[in-house]
């Protein structure tokens, strides 16, 4: 019986998207036809470029913490 709930939530959540897929690919038509479409991308690459950035500093920063504790455990054994 669960595998079937399961199914059915599938099966309506496959037609949900299949029909905003269709709306999403006319609204990107609409926004290439009006130029929008490459605002739209470049905000998107700004973004992900400013993610990528801070996730790269985050790891430095936590390799560098890391390294420190574990200076300081070998000092104190």
């Amino acid at each position: 019986m669960r595998r079937i709930k399961h199914f059915v939530s599938l099966f309506v959540l496959l037609l949900t998207s299949s029909n905003m897929a269709f709306a999403q690919v006319e609204m990107a038509d609409t926004m290439r036809a009006e130029g929008k479409i490459y605002v739209v991308v470049g905000i998107i690459l700004i973004i992900l470029a400013g993610l990528i950035t801070y996730l790269f500093l985050l790891d430095k920063k936590i390799k560098k913490l890391e390294t420190l504790i574990n200076q300081r455990q070998e000092q104190t054994k």
